[in-house]
């Protein structure tokens, strides 16, 4: 029916339902990719369910997944079903000098090697990036003769030599700055009839060699790469440098060589901090982007709230299993870690759980959100008739269910309000808004291991099995309004439904569902103290702004109403002052037009233009004549 018996774990404890010879995405083995499965009905020869051994076997080699932590393997618990597992070694294959690099950190710092033997040819390559402006990459000197390349400006890299005919330089120029702390690559190369460099993928620069003269390139120095005979070195990293076929081990040598260190700082070490809100950063080849997949927002740093509005009767049920997976399976599931996020909550207990998100609404009584179990267990967010809101933890050992009531302030008041819930054993944390944070504790007879989560509802309950009835009462209506960012430990169901992935076949929706932001909690300064707030009368600590005293009841505030309405009467008075003298001067004034010449003495206006304009004294000369048709 579509629900894979069998799954491998690789990186970031992601499962993958592709099998050896497959690929990602492709639910088939190598078998089902050529077509020539066991049984043509499946797309595995291991699904034939014969009862002589069947094999499934291939290369797993998308390196993004790998390596295999672990397999799982179901089906089996029935007689004559059997399996047999062999993950065969990673192997990895590839330049590892591609990424050999080291930083230079000061100007005057340089890597030397032995003498470049480039006689008659010279190829040269390398990867840099930088936010200087300029600075040496390398160099080699001989008594005349040297080679040399530089970053000449923020634009420019310059590639020059001298092989006894007196110095020939090639510049190429780049239309976009190089010292904007990105990758730029660089490829220079001599031979005894050209030289050329290129940057990047900008033209090629290309100089003829001399007909006449030297062709051999004699140098004597050691090869400096950076700082060289005062000048100054290069400020960044360079990586994979590559001369006439041969990669230079900066790495190595930067671990004996002070102001240089091996490697490079990627970008996630300078800008890893902008992926908001739990965002991985990943690295890039010419920068970084942030995976907002494990979070309940989107965008480029993770900080889009993923949200949607809730017609009245609106519901969304999150299932935390596949959909028909039996109680049996589920179990069987619990062998992988607890870290698994795409079965998210496998274990059949959960000692803790976080949950946050933020809504706005104006209809109450109503169901926020709701977890179910396979047991009676179950935790809820309700709003109250009150406005107010409550939390419900209901997991076994008591009578009645753990109620935390928020009355303090009325929640249903259409503005976004944000609810972060936290319960590790019997301790709760519940933070509302930007107030501090409130801790509870469980009865000492509660439970504290939620039991066998079945499904998350968000706006109504729609549940199979016992319910507490007094959910049920908040169940009409239903929601109205928005949830927005909603995540519990590491799932987050609005944008599993508002993102289709491998994990929206989890999601069931009742009624229609809108993208919206309208719950989205607003960045609001949370309140000063009393301590640190200079107007706070009871302060003692602050001083006022002024050498009175401080205004108190009776007299002295009955004088500053009266001056204020005062004030307001007087700023009432000069305003209309101002717009009576506007009304009375609005016709004085001069002004200029540019009237037909004549029109002191005309008959008409019409007959002023005419007389002035020649066009028309032309027409009328020309139809002086009247015809009778």
């Amino acid at each position: 029916e579509g629900n894979p018996y069998t799954w491998w774990v690789g990186k970031a404890n992601e499962k993958h339902y592709y099998w050896g010879g497959s690929g990602p995405g492709i639910q088939k083995c190598a078998c089902g990719i050529e077509r020539n499965c066991t049984d043509p009905k499946y797309y595995c020869n291991c699904d034939a369910d014969h009862k002589q051994w069947r094999k499934d076997t291939g290369m797993l080699s998308y390196k993004e997944h790998l390596p295999v932590s672990q397999v799982v393997v179901g089906d089996i618990d029935r007689p004559g079903s059997e399996a047999k597992i062999s993950v065969g070694p990673v192997r990895c294959q590839g330049d590892r000098n591609y990424w050999n690099a080291a930083s230079f950190f000061t100007s005057s710092s340089y890597l030397h090697f032995s003498t470049f033997q480039g006689e008659t040819s010279a190829d040269i390559s390398f990867y840099f990036k930088t936010s200087a402006s300029d600075g040496v990459f390398l160099e080699n000197l001989g008594n005349t003769d040297f080679i040399k390349l530089e970053l000449k400006s923020a634009t420019e890299v310059s590639f020059s030599f001298d092989v006894g005919n007196g110095p020939v330089e090639i510049v190429v120029q780049s239309p976009s700055q190089l010292n904007d702390d990105q990758w730029h690559r660089v490829n220079a190369e001599r031979n005894v009839k050209q030289a050329s460099l290129q940057v990047d993928q900008l033209p090629v620069e290309v100089r003829k060699a001399p007909t006449e003269g030297h062709t051999r390139l004699e140098l004597y120095s050691q090869l400096y790469v950076g700082a060289a005979g005062g000048q100054r070195g290069f400020l960044g990293c360079i990586r994979s440098l590559r001369m006439n076929g041969v990669t230079l081990d900066l790495e190595e040598r930067a671990k004996i060589t002070l102001g240089v260190k091996p490697g490079c700082s990627g970008h996630c070490t300078s800008y890893g901090m902008y992926c908001a809100n739990g965002g991985k950063c990943v690295e890039k080849y010419n920068g970084y982007s942030c995976d907002c997949s494990r979070t309940a927002y989107d965008g480029p740093f993770c900080i889009k709230d993923v949200g949607a509005f809730f017609e009245e009767g609106t519901w969304l049920r999150y299932n935390f299993h596949s959909p028909g997976t039996s109680m049996k399976d589920l179990v069987s599931r619990t062998l992988l870690s607890s870290t698994d996020h795409e079965t998210t909550v496998p274990d059949l207990s959960l000692n803790k759980e976080e949950l946050s998100f933020s809504f706005s609404t104006t209809k109450y009584p109503c169901v926020l959100l709701y977890i179910s179990s396979y047991t009676q267990d179950y935790m809820a967010v309700l709003v109250k008739t009150s406005g107010t809101l409550q939390i419900r933890y209901s997991l076994g050992g008591t009578r009645e269910p753990y109620n935390v009531d928020v009355d303090h302030r009325n929640m249903a008041n259409g503005q976004p309000h944000t609810v972060n819930i936290t319960r590790n054993g019997r301790n709760i944390v519940l933070q509302l808004d930007h107030y501090p944070p409130a801790s509870y504790n469980l009865p000492a007879t509660s439970d504290t291991q939620f039991n066998s989560p079945k499904a998350l509802f968000l706006g109504k309950v729609i549940e199979i099995g016992k319910i507490d009835q007094d959910i049920y009462k908040y169940n009409t209506p239903g929601f109205t309004g928005c949830l927005s960012r909603v995540q519990f430990n590491q799932i987050t169901p609005l944008k599993a439904a508002l993102r289709p992935t491998n994990i929206s076949s989890h999601v069931h929706i009742q009624g229609e569902l809108v993208e919206s932001n309208c719950g989205a909690s607003p960045l609001t300064i949370p309140p000063m103290s009393a301590a640190t707030d200079p107007w706070h009368l009871d302060s003692a600590s602050a001083d006022f702004p002024y050498n009175g005293q401080a205004i108190g009841d009776g007299v002295n505030r009955n004088s500053a109403i009266i001056g204020g309405v005062i004030a307001v009467v007087i700023f009432t008075i000069l305003c209309t002052l101002v717009f009576l003298i506007r009304y009375m001067f609005r016709h004085k004034g001069t002004y200029h037009t540019n009237e037909a010449k004549g029109a002191e003495s005309a008959e008409s206006a019409d007959v002023a233009i005419m007389n002035n304009d020649p066009n028309f004294t032309e027409t009328i000369d020309e139809s002086k004549k009247e015809w009778l048709i």
